[in-house]
């Protein structure tokens, strides 16, 4: 099993740690994206939207991050991280959805101006990741994971970008909440970090 990732991506590091949580030890298959790897025929055979990362498992080749965590769930019979029952399993989608939504056009997008570049407009999407931070916080008030009593995918997508957030300027400082779910998922047993830049507030 190979996962073609960069350190820097969340999208990436979501594979990465969720693999580790399951206790697999995959071959990390570092793509440079710096220098257009991404783009290169051979990568592009892959994954044709030339994005990270790509797993690559007996010849099955799976692309996007949430449809990695779907695949190794289900590869393994894991129903604790994606329940069979309908209430269960809509649940965990409905925050996978997130983490392609809000979660990118928000604290992902604002680490992307600072840590890569991207011609972002920064108080537009700082003000999306306040609105999804809000919300959040709101959420686990009275809970510890998203979806479920027990962590489930649903943390595992959101948690990277999340962890990164200040990166993009998005302070977590009001957030106690949030903050205590992401020391939750990083005293989960397998426990990837993600690594962190000198950025935005960790400048």
């Amino acid at each position: 099993m190979k996962i073609y990732h960069h350190p820097l991506s969340g999208h990436a590091h979501r594979a990465v740690l969720f693999a580790s949580l399951l206790g697999l030890a995959p071959e990390l298959v570092e793509v440079d994206l710096a220098a257009g790897e991404h783009r290169s025929p051979a990568f592009l055979a892959l994954n044709p939207f030339g994005q990270v990362p790509v797993l690559e498992d007996d010849g099955l080749v799976i692309t996007d991050s949430n449809a990695i965590l779907v695949y190794l769930a289900k590869k393994l019979g894991r129903t604790d991280w994606l329940p069979e029952g309908a209430a269960g399993a809509a649940a965990v989608q409905r925050w996978l959805s997130v983490a392609a939504g809000e979660l990118a056009y928000g604290p992902a997008a604002a680490r992307l101006i600072t840590v890569f570049g991207a011609p972002l407009d920064a108080r537009e999407v700082i003000a999306r990741a306040q609105v999804l931070l809000q919300r959040l916080e709101s959420h686990l008030a009275t809970r510890d994971w998203l979806a479920a009593d027990h962590p489930t995918l649903a943390d595992v997508a959101l948690y990277s970008y999340l962890a990164g957030a200040p990166e993009g300027n998005v302070d977590l400082a009001p957030y106690a909440a949030v903050r205590a779910f992401l020391q939750r998922v990083e005293a989960l047993p397998g426990f990837v970090p993600f690594p962190q830049t000198a950025a935005g507030l960790r400048s």
